[in-house]
């Protein structure tokens, strides 16, 4: 079968230890890479880029960021969209500032801003933790928005009070702005997401990472054996409010192109999806962050397709059902397997690894 380990021999600690131990996998992951840069790009068109592909990569970017904080840290998050509101605002004003900067660069310094905003607010998380931990973030939410809104120097004293991008460019090839091709967008963000994956992952793999679970899993123990609370819980905040900053970004520059922040960045449209992908994915999993939001972003439009295409039923029902199946899938999960559509994976995986005498 295909996951057997017959003749493959670790002859170091590095090697079993490696992000991919087994050479099957090596080959899955390096195929999925050729088709993402050298496939894709040549067939993606606009539906594909606005509808599925590039939020598909912004919310991964953003899970992956909520899992930092929430699934290896232990400290739960319900600000994602303000959070995702500060690296977009912090982009818009990077961008009206120094037209001439680069983009990626923007989109860097937006994520080290939200960074630091996070470290302001995950203060607290020293002295409380749990569901006053969630309050906390959860009024940060409401603050940074209300901030946004009310404040008119972020939007640039706009009559509207919306914000929308300008363009810019990669190699000469527009990357923001609605003369961008849907396969720049697609390539930029892809570079982004992989790199930030990688770098997350190795990170997760780290003393850090190793610091960060000790924590969630016993503080108390982890104080005793030299694990520092302060700089452990504040890490997690400023590096899992980089990747939701970044994701922020990309999502205004890349996705939207305008926004208004009352509407886009509410916590039914980011707050709470970003928390359902990391808990039907899988909390503590790299893996999981790309499952529950490649699950999250395709849901409503596998549900348009059978219940408003095929059924003839209304958009209002299908989002309906859409919420339903969020709240059903998440008391089944939380109940039956915690740990989500990565640990379903991993579990199929064994299976075939130990085929014909799975248990």
């Amino acid at each position: 079968m295909i996951y057997k380990e017959t003749g493959q021999y670790k002859s170091s600690y590095k090697s079993d230890h490696a992000i991919f131990p087994l050479i099957q996998d090596k080959i899955a992951f390096s195929t999925l890479m050729l088709v993402a840069f050298l496939i894709i790009p040549f067939v993606i068109d606009s539906y594909w880029e606005k509808a599925i592909l590039v939020p598909f990569l912004i919310f991964s970017l953003a899970a992956i960021g909520l899992n930092i904080l929430t699934g290896y840290c232990g400290q739960v998050s319900l600000g994602t969209g303000g959070f995702m509101a500060v690296g977009a605002f912090s982009t818009y004003k990077i961008m009206t500032s120094f037209p001439d900067l680069n983009i990626m660069i923007i989109v860097l310094i937006s994520g080290l801003i939200t960074a630091a905003v996070g470290i302001l607010f995950g203060l607290p998380s020293l002295r409380i933790k749990g569901f006053y931990l969630a309050v906390a973030t959860l009024a940060s939410q409401f603050f940074l928005v209300w901030l946004f809104n009310k404040v008119p120097w972020f939007y640039n004293y706009s009559d509207t009070g919306q914000i929308t991008v300008s363009e810019r460019f990669m190699f000469g090839i527009p990357v923001t702005g609605a003369t961008a091709p849907p396969y720049a967008t697609y390539l930029f963000c892809l570079v982004l997401v992989v790199i930030l994956g990688f770098a997350a992952k190795n990170l997760i793999r780290s003393k850090t990472g190793r610091s960060w679970m000790a924590i969630r899993d016993m503080d108390i123990a982890a104080e005793i054996i030299g694990v520092p609370p302060l700089k452990t819980k504040l890490s997690a905040f400023a590096i899992s409010s980089f990747y939701i900053g970044v994701a922020g970004a990309l999502y205004f520059a890349v996705f939207l192109g305008a926004i208004e922040v009352t509407e886009s960045f509410d916590i039914m449209t980011i707050s709470f999806p970003v928390l359902f992908m990391i808990i039907i994915g899988g909390l503590g999993s790299m893996l999981g962050s790309f499952l529950g939001a490649a699950f999250i972003v395709t849901l409503p439009i596998g549900l348009k397709f059978i219940m408003v295409d095929m059924v003839g039923l209304s958009a209002v029902t299908a989002k309906h059902f859409e919420i339903s199946i969020w709240g059903l899938l998440m008391i089944i999960f939380l109940i039956v397997e915690p740990h989500g559509l990565a640990r379903l994976w991993s579990i199929a995986k064994e299976k075939l690894r130990r085929w014909p005498f799975p248990y």
